[in-house]
């Protein structure tokens, strides 16, 4: 097969290879955005990560193209009525570490539940003293799980464990799931009004587009917390942001922003001739989030353990060979 990777760590580059051994592979430091002379007329796949946007103009540089193998859960990156009109296979990595991004979310939890980002300032600052630092205990609040998959388990596991009470939501409960896992089955409307915490694991579809939105962000319990580990998209970002301003959410854990790729390119933005208004918009609220005392920000980090990378590439490499076999793994039907 003839495969270009992209956004990969230097040290990836001798693991893959020696796993795909034989495949002719060009690896690429950056994205498919940041290659843009990049063509290829005989490369049949594409490696890449959510970092790599992919619509027909992308594809148009790849014509013999039979199979984009994303590095992520995830795939709204990839435009999949393009991929499905020229007959391109999409394979993800359904499951590398329910566990990690769990974990990460607990951490956003206990981050901004014990003052950690301001205790630290304070002792940068030369000062030692926990005055106006009060935090508040975990026991006995109330953690609502929206999306109760197995990333949504292992956080209702952990709050558990921290003596929490647990409630969640899922479009199709599994009554067997909520005896094993010690939790309460809620409608998102009930979830939002009783959570002290709300923690977000569904993925990013056209059901699940602001989710949370100025239509039903007045239902939170007045003073909850919001973690977002799942997709910046979810939230609704300027229901967040009025949600914050007026008191209704006293704080965020954010791993994920709505368009965060604009982040990283704003003077593109900025200086587009007919820039598009809503991104705009949405970035400076943005900066409003990344500048807030009570919101902790992420770079999109969740998944980011040496355990979990290494389960990533093991199945996207096994996604790449099971192709070149016949037999695709993990596709994704448009």
């Amino acid at each position: 097969m003839n495969i270009h990777y992209f956004s990969g760590e230097d040290w990836e580059e001798d693991y893959v290879r020696t796993k795909l051994s034989g495949e002719t592979i060009t690896f690429h430091k950056g994205t498919l955005a940041e290659n843009p002379e990049l063509s290829d007329p005989a490369a049949d796949t594409l490696c890449i990560f959510i970092d790599s946007k992919i619509g027909a103009a992308e594809l148009d540089r790849f014509p013999a193209l039979k199979l984009i193998a994303t590095r992520s859960t995830g795939f709204d990156h990839i435009d999949l009525d393009a991929t499905k009109a020229r007959g391109i296979t999409v394979a993800t990595v359904p499951s590398y570490g329910e566990n990690t991004v769990a974990e990460f979310a607990f951490a956003l939890l206990l981050t901004l539940s014990r003052r950690i980002p301001e205790a630290q300032a304070r002792v940068k600052s030369g000062a030692f003293s926990p005055a106006g630092l009060r935090g508040f205990d975990l026991e006995g609040k109330t953690l609502g799980v929206i999306g109760c998959g197995h990333i949504g388990q292992h956080m209702i596991r952990m709050g558990n464990g921290f003596g929490m009470k647990v409630i969640g939501f899922e479009v199709h409960p599994d009554d067997a799931i909520a005896r094993a896992n010690n939790f309460t089955y809620v409608s998102l409307d009930e979830l939002l009004a009783q959570s002290d915490i709300i923690s977000i694991h569904v993925p990013y579809n056209p059901h699940t587009h602001h989710l949370i939105n100025s239509e039903n962000v007045g239902i939170i319990k007045k003073g909850a917390y919001l973690i977002n580990t799942a997709r910046g998209a979810v939230v609704e970002t300027e229901a967040l942001v009025s949600a914050l301003e007026n008191g209704t959410l006293a704080g965020a854990g954010l791993d994920v922003l709505e368009e965060e790729g604009d982040l990283s390119d704003e003077v593109q933005l900025l200086t587009a001739p007919h820039p598009n208004e809503a991104e705009l918009k949405i970035t400076l609220a943005n900066h409003y989030l990344i500048d807030h005392p009570r919101v902790v920000i992420t770079p999109h980090a969740a998944f980011n353990t040496t355990e979990a990378i290494i389960r990533i590439l093991d199945t996207t490499i096994g996604n790449i060979k099971s192709f070149a076999k016949g037999s695709p793994t993990n596709t994704i039907a448009p």
